[in-house]
């Protein structure tokens, strides 16, 4: 799995989702849009729902449940983790990003963000889950 760059702002769910998939971050927005789920609204930095459906427009199940994050060793072979968790007027907000654990290089965190100097990230003390989302393949 590879990480996929955000190529909008708030475009890190898109660009989570385009990694789990597989495809590039255009691919991912156009299936996004014909959803109707679009980088600027507000509500899918707030919201599950949209990244949900998007995951299952491409062929993958999420858990009906978002899990408390407790352990890296904890986690899923495959999640998408809320990071940058905050409240801002009465509002949660957070980051996403995958964490996978590749049978051949280990757990990594794919963070969509822009401005880093890499997005594969290994800095799981630095990287500060709030809850995370089990994805799988649909059968």
């Amino acid at each position: 799995m590879k990480p996929v760059v955000q190529e909008e702002a708030t475009g890190c769910a898109i660009a989570c989702v385009a990694a789990i998939a597989g495809v590039c971050y255009e691919k991912a927005r156009v299936v996004a849009a014909d959803l109707g789920i679009y980088a600027s609204d507000e509500t899918l930095w707030s919201d599950t729902a949209h990244v949900r459906r998007l995951l299952d427009a491409f062929g993958f199940a999420t858990a009906f449940e978002e899990v408390a994050f407790r352990a890296w060793e904890s986690l899923p072979d495959l999640c998408l983790l809320a990071i940058k968790w905050r409240m801002k007027a009465s509002q949660a907000f957070w980051h996403w990003a995958v964490f996978y654990r590749s049978p051949e290089t280990g757990p990594v965190v794919l963070d969509p963000k822009r401005s880093l100097k890499t997005n594969v990230r290994r800095d799981f003390g630095r990287v500060k889950p709030r809850w995370y989302i089990p994805v799988s393949k649909n059968r």
